[in-house]
């Protein structure tokens, strides 16, 4: 029995923090997960740019609102989960992904929460778990499935390393070139083959 599991910003949705960067106008927040392999230390650096900056919860969700998920992105999903399991695991935060989910006709999503203040300033974030991604592959094995994952940064590489197939999706030439040993593909149409072909 199988389950897959997606990481969701580049692999299904363009990366939250880079488009709100742009909309923004301040582009050292177009670091991500692909930049800095320290997810806690990279959160905290953004929420010291947003302090600075006097930005809050509103704003970013004013950018999310304008996102759509990469084009061919829900009919991938759609097809994925007419013969498989899917679970996204996400480092994101569940204020910045329930719009997105919606647009992806609701899948199921696992992810961490923000700490907001009440004037709406991010104050905080919570991790459900730690190494969030590891631990919920190793979980699902250790209940009866096997994992298929598939991500493009460096936190999805452990989930990928720890499942029965892992597959970078859109990765950077760097990620790609430190791990030859994960296949790598750029359309959803070889990733979905790699994913049929795993389940054989």
């Amino acid at each position: 029995m199988y389950i897959t599991c997606l990481d969701l910003e580049g692999v299904l949705v363009p990366e939250i923090w880079i488009a709100f960067a742009e909309a923004s106008g301040i582009p050292e927040l177009k670091k991500t997960t692909r930049d800095e392999p320290d997810y806690d230390k990279l959160m905290k650096w953004r929420i010291g740019v947003l302090k600075e900056h006097g930005l809050g919860l509103k704003e970013i969700q004013d950018t999310i609102a304008k996102i759509d998920p990469l084009p061919g992105a829900k009919e991938f999903l759609d097809e994925l989960r007419s013969f498989t399991q899917v679970i996204i695991i996400s480092d994101t935060f569940t204020q910045f992904a329930t719009p997105l989910m919606e647009k992806l006709g609701w899948p199921t999503i696992f992810c961490n929460s923000l700490e907001v203040a009440d004037n709406g300033e991010i104050t905080g974030f919570k991790m459900r778990i730690e190494q969030s991604k590891l631990t919920t592959v190793k979980a699902l094995q250790s209940i009866g499935y096997d994992t298929i994952a598939s991500g493009d940064s460096y936190n999805d590489l452990a989930m990928i390393q720890a499942s029965k197939a892992g597959f970078l999706f859109r990765s950077t030439d760097r990620i790609k070139a430190d791990y030859p040993q994960f296949p790598a593909f750029e359309t959803y149409e070889e990733l979905m083959a790699a994913i049929k072909q795993a389940m054989v």
